[in-house]
């Protein structure tokens, strides 16, 4: 039976408390509740972040296999251009990959799940890919600037090696008006927060799942984790309590770990509940926005045979608290900050460079030479190896997955930085390969000469007067 054969999570390295927000600017409304929420880096995006999930979810297996890859979110970089092209592109994955993008409301995670499925129980795919990621952006002072946190969730599903199937669905649909933002705005509005939980998730989410529990005939202690979004922490008990589900079997939300991730959040919750799953286990998931999906899950006797994986825990481990709000805005580019003469924009990559070389730019694959094995990176047609010089002879290598050592680095002050010092480095590859890279989520005096890294797909710029977003790979210290 068709359902999830791998998952993977990616929550961002910096996080910053609900008080530090707080003190700078205050609050409208009440205090913020404790706790603090996942902020990407300066050259994290949607995109990137959705890249380093669909990593993690495909750790030791074939990338050739993928022949779907669907991208849920309602902060894509892209009006016009397929965000899950880009995705496709950055994994490497084959040509023949059917892409599309879910956007528009909160449950398009799920609705991307959904599909997938669909094709995979019809024949249509056999091995689809779900990306689901948020990147939003609460204006200052307002009460989603504390409750938006970022990250991003993976599944892959199959027929084979099914880990979890997905035994049933029910999906109610609202036009709810809670939170909505017009084409060209940057900032969400959002209606009066009583009517939101009120009106909202008090009603809609035990719909949708009270409809699954009906469907099939289930009730809800038939479950050993349920798993639904919710701004409102007491509200999120009190649905539980109207559902008749016992506190442990309710998933925890990381509304004070990492924040609301709006479309990833049910799947990254589902993620996390897959992590301390058991063969048998059952697992209902629900979404929430303009309307609710809710999945039922069941595990299997493979959960025990899911590869190393970051998931949820390891991520959540990996932190490093930003303690300056205006570096926060900054990285938001809502305080713009001065470049300098160095900093002026250079023209960005002509596309038509940019389909040719997307391989190179996008994927980080360099050449291996057939003769004698020996991998370089960019791409060569001439083999770097003295005695050897073969030429034309060479086959595409991808480095994405490939972790290296530091060989050699600079911190440069005067090279322009949203987060100063720019640190690069020469990195040698596992398995051969030297290149130059930015490094990024690391912290000068943490960086050493043979220290382990690992690559990571990034913002490279972001051409506001062209609408152009740049992505390339960067070096990141491995996350332990």
């Amino acid at each position: 039976m068709a359902g999830i054969t791998s998952y993977g999570a990616y929550i961002p390295r910096y996080r910053i408390n609900h008080n530090t927000i707080f003190s700078a600017v205050g609050f409208l409304g009440t205090f913020p509740a404790p706790g603090e929420k996942a902020v990407a880096n300066w050259d994290e995006d949607t995109l990137s972040m959705a890249v380093g999930a669909a990593i993690d979810c495909l750790n030791g297996i074939e990338r050739e296999k993928i022949d779907g890859l669907y991208f849920g979110t309602t902060t894509q970089p892209y009006m016009l251009r397929q965000n899950s092209a880009i995705i496709a592109a950055a994994l490497d994955l084959q040509p023949n990959v059917r892409t599309a993008d879910f956007v528009g409301s909160t449950k398009s995670g799920t609705a991307a799940v959904l599909s997938a499925f669909d094709a995979v129980k019809g024949g249509e795919r056999s091995n689809v890919m779900v990306c689901a990621s948020d990147c939003r952006t609460g204006k200052p002072g307002g009460p989603q600037e504390h409750l938006y946190g970022d990250g991003a969730a993976a599944l892959l599903l199959g027929n084979d090696g099914v880990i979890a199937t997905l035994e049933g669905s029910y999906s109610v649909s609202y036009d709810f008006p809670d939170r909505w933002k017009a084409s060209g705005e940057r900032f969400e509005h959002a209606w009066e927060d009583r009517f939101i939980r009120d009106a909202g998730y008090s009603k809609i989410i035990p719909e949708a799942i009270s409809g699954l529990l009906n469907k099939y005939n289930l009730t809800i202690q038939d479950f050993a984790k349920v798993a639904y979004p919710c701004l409102y922490p007491r509200e999120h008990g009190n649905i539980a309590k109207r559902l008749g589900a016992d506190p442990s079997q309710v998933q925890e939300s990381m509304l004070a770990t990492v924040g609301d991730i709006g479309s990833a959040g049910p799947l990254m919750m589902l993620v996390a509940a897959l992590e301390e799953a058991k063969p048998g286990d059952r697992i209902l998931v629900a979404s929430f926005g303009n309307g609710s999906d809710a999945l039922f899950f069941q595990v299997t006797d493979r959960i025990a045979k899911v590869g190393d994986r970051r998931g949820i825990k390891k991520n959540l481990a990996f932190k490093k608290e930003l303690t300056s709000y205006e570096r926060y805005l900054a990285f938001r580019n809502l305080a713009p900050m001065e470049m300098g003469m160095r900093g002026e924009e250079s023209a960005p990559t002509p596309m038509s460079t940019l389909f040719r070389e997307r391989k190179t730019v996008l994927a980080l694959c360099g050449s291996k030479c057939k003769r004698c094995g020996t991998p370089q990176f960019p791409y060569q047609r001439i083999c770097v190896k003295p005695d050897c010089g073969a030429v034309d002879e060479m086959e595409y290598y991808r480095f994405s997955g490939k972790n290296g050592i530091l060989f050699t680095y600079t911190g440069d002050n005067l090279a322009a930085s949203i987060d100063p010092p720019a640190i690069y480095g020469v990195v040698d590859f596992e398995g051969g390969g030297r290149s130059q890279f930015d490094l990024t989520d690391c912290d000068l005096d943490s960086v050493k000469v043979g220290m382990s890294v690992e690559m990571t797909f990034r913002r490279k710029y972001l051409d506001e007067a062209r609408g152009v977003h740049g992505y390339f790979w960067k070096a990141t210290p491995v996350r332990n």
